[in-house]
């Protein structure tokens, strides 16, 4: 009961703030604070998951240094409202968002900032109770997601429509049998939740999903990027003031968040052991194998996952967790046409006037992560065609 009640709580908050006028006295304080120096160093703020990664192989690496600017070691939050709230209010000024909460930031709360790159790609899954053993299983059962405005909610609600499930968002002691009970919960709580049997399963990012493997009290019922191919789940938000008045400084904080996106996919066992709690980095409360099953996965984990139908497009060659930063318009106009039609609690009216085309456009600044990528030696490095280009691919097909 009291971990209901903190996450009504943290959720209620976060949902205030969201709005025009939760978030105008932060905005407020934020635009007080004396214009930003160019060498006013990179706060970065961030949760404890593996959507952190870039940020936090770019501080441990030194790239923010080697890119020319400085930074101060990152800020570890432990909710999406704690997280968002230190934002707008300026206290961090480059964090890694669910994203679909920067749709709803940006046109719901106005907040001014926009989306430089992505974070990472898939990197989610649907992690059930061991008796679960289909979506249709999920009926009259109880489903944590991390938040109403995040890729796991919009990937979720679309694969229990497919097998003629509702999503609702009641708290009731009875559901009916085609009716699945979506909860917020914060991914640290999931695990033990799922362990007592309080909920049927959860959706989100890693490791919580590998957590739950590894300790024998959850399974992969179904990887999120198995679903849409290569979707972004977190991307990199920055505040308009910094891209406008400080250009060079936000060249150089995405430079060094894209070299890192490809250090890690040259090193993701030494990146699991940075980020381990073994490595006295303290980045994050996370084991060794627990990183390593997402970062750097046995060969063997693939065969498992294509026999439990976990992985059903063995030729989309997806990997658990995958590190491209190029925000494609494509992902953006597709994700806010899905929100439109996915549950959520609050006022979402904002979404019923949100042309997709213009979101891409408004939402999202390329010019730094395109720099960026050119230095690099280009997409082909990240295995991305070379236009900036691509058709987004969802396929809710469970046979």
């Amino acid at each position: 009961m009291c971990t209901e009640y903190l996450t009504r709580r943290e959720a209620l908050k976060l949902a205030g703030m969201l709005t025009v006028a939760g978030a105008a006295p932060l905005l407020s304080a934020f635009n007080a604070q004396a214009q930003g120096k160019p060498d006013d160093p990179v706060k970065i703020g961030y949760l404890p998951i593996t959507d952190a990664a870039p940020l936090l192989i770019a501080y441990q690496n030194g790239l923010f240094k080697e890119a020319g600017v400085a930074a101060e070691k990152p800020r570890m939050f432990r909710s999406w409202a704690q997280l968002v709230e230190a934002f707008i209010a300026g206290q961090v000024n480059v964090v890694h968002l669910l994203s679909p909460m920067t749709v709803w930031a940006r046109f719901g709360a106005k907040v001014p900032a926009k989306v430089v790159a992505w974070n990472h790609v898939n990197g989610s899954a649907l992690t059930v109770a061991p008796r679960i053993q289909s979506v249709k299983d999920l009926g009259g059962t109880t489903i944590a997601i991390p938040f109403w405005y995040s890729i796991h909610n919009v990937v979720l609600q679309d694969l229990l429509r497919a097998e003629g499930l509702t999503p609702v968002t009641k708290r009731s002691e009875t559901l009916k049998p085609n009716e699945v009970a979506l909860i917020v919960m914060p991914p640290s709580d999931m695990l033990p939740a799922l362990a007592a049997g309080n909920i049927a399963g959860y959706i989100v990012a890693e490791p919580f999903n590998a957590a739950a493997e590894l300790m024998g009290v959850g399974k992969i019922l179904r990887f999120t990027g198995d679903v849409w191919k290569n979707h972004a789940c977190c991307t990199v938000f920055m505040h308009e003031k910094d891209l406008n008045g400080r250009p060079q400084w936000s060249e150089g904080v995405v430079e060094a968040i894209v070299k890192a996106q490809l250090w890690i996919q040259g090193n993701r066992e030494q990146a699991a052991k940075l980020l381990s709690r073994e490595s006295g980095n303290q980045y994050t409360p996370h084991a060794l194998p627990v990183l390593s099953k997402v970062l750097a996965p046995a060969s063997s984990d693939q065969q498992t996952y294509l026999a439990s139908k976990a992985i059903r497009h063995a030729d989309w060659h997806e990997e658990r967790i995958g590190f491209q930063p190029y925000p494609y318009p494509s992902y953006t106009r597709e994700l806010v046409t899905r929100l439109g039609n996915t549950v959520v609690e609050g006022d979402n009216a904002f979404l019923k006037t949100l042309d997709p085309a213009f979101a891409a456009r408004d939402l999202v600044d390329d010019r730094f992560a395109k720099r960026a990528i050119g230095l690099v030696g280009g997409p082909a490095k990240f295995g991305q065609p070379l236009d900036y280009s691509r058709q987004e691919v969802v396929d809710l097909s469970l046979g």
